[in-house]
C-alpha cells in the first residue's frame, strides 16, 4: 500500500522518468570512457529494470484499493490476526432503564442513549465475539445467535467472561433484533457505522444483496483487548455471492474453548 500510495502521488512516475533520463546520458557518456563505467550502466538499467518490474504489482494494490472505495493514499486497514490488539472505538447504544423510567422532560421512554466503548468489553476480561451480516437475516437468526445463546453458560464455564454479538446495524435495529429472538444473555454491539469491523479488516461490500457495507462473518476470543483466536469464514471477498458459515458458530468455538481454558 505505501508503494501504490507512492506512485500514485506521482512520485514513483517522476522518479522513474528521472532515471531513464539519466540512464541514457550515462550511456552516451560511457562510449568515450573505459569498461569500468559501462559495468556502472549495466548495473544501473539492471535496477532500472527491477523498478519495472513492480510497475504492475503497484497497479494492482492501486486497482484494489480504487475498487473498495478508497484513494490510494487513504488509510487501508489490513484484516488484523491472532496476537493483534483489537480496535479501539466507541459505539452509541440504546439503554434499557426499565419500562416506566421518565425522561427529564418527562416522557416515559425505557430507552436513554449512552455509549459503550472497546474498554467496558474487552478490558481485563476475556470474551467471546461473534460477528456476523445483519440482524434478521436467515442464517444469523436461525443458527448463528440461538447456538450462541444455547450454549452460552457452557461457553462462560470455559473461562469466559462474557459473549457479544456484533453487526453493522445501528442500535434501534439490533434492539428489536435481540427482543424478537428472545435473547436474554449474549450482550449485542450495535457498530452501526462499521468503524470496529472497518478497523479489523472485516468490512466487505454486499451491494449485490442491497446490504451496503457490511461485516463478513467471523468469531473471536479476545483476551484483555488482545485477539486469542480468530474463525473467519472462507471466501472472504466483496459482494459474495453465498454466505459461508462453517467455523465461526458457537459449537467450533466451544471446541476450542474447551482444549484452550
Amino acid at each position: 500500500p505505501r508503494l501504490a500510495c507512492f506512485v500514485e502521488a506521482g512520485f514513483g512516475k517522476e522518479l522513474l522518468w528521472t532515471l531513464k533520463v539519466h540512464y541514457l546520458d550515462l550511456l552516451f557518456l560511457t562510449l568515450h570512457t573505459s569498461p569500468i563505467a559501462m559495468k556502472f550502466v549495466a548495473l544501473a538499467f539492471g535496477l532500472f529494470a527491477t523498478a519495472n518490474a513492480f510497475m504492475p504489482a503497484v497497479r494492482t494494490q492501486r486497482a484494489s484499493l480504487r475498487r473498495h472505495g478508497m484513494g490510494a493514499c487513504s488509510s487501508l486497514q489490513m484484516a488484523l490476526k491472532e496476537g493483534d490488539k483489537v480496535p479501539s472505538c466507541s459505539w452509541p447504544i440504546r439503554k434499557y432503564m426499565g419500562s416506566t423510567y421518565t425522561t427529564p422532560d418527562g416522557k416515559v421512554n425505557p430507552y436513554i442513549w449512552d455509549t459503550l466503548n472497546t474498554d467496558d468489553v474487552f478490558k481485563g476480561r476475556r470474551v467471546v465475539v461473534f460477528s456476523l451480516p445483519g440482524a434478521f437475516t436467515p442464517t444469523c437468526s436461525s443458527a448463528h445467535l440461538p447456538k450462541y445463546e444455547e450454549l452460552y453458560d457452557e461457553i462462560g464455564d470455559l473461562g469466559v467472561d462474557g459473549i457479544y454479538c456484533m453487526s453493522v446495524n445501528d442500535a434501534f435495529v439490533m434492539n428489536a433484533w435481540k427482543k424478537d429472538q428472545k435473547v436474554n444473555k449474549i450482550n449485542f454491539v450495535p457498530d452501526g457505522s462499521g468503524t470496529f469491523t472497518e478497523a479489523m479488516g472485516m468490512l466487505v461490500d454486499k451491494d449485490n444483496l442491497g446490504f451496503g457495507k457490511r461485516s463478513w462473518r467471523y468469531s473471536m476470543v479476545v483476551k484483555d483487548g488482545v485477539i486469542e483466536k480468530m474463525f473467519v469464514e472462507p471466501g472472504f471477498q466483496d459482494n459474495a455471492p453465498d454466505d459461508p458459515y462453517e467455523v465461526s458458530d458457537a459449537e467450533t468455538m466451544t471446541e476450542y474453548l474447551r482444549a484452550n481454558s
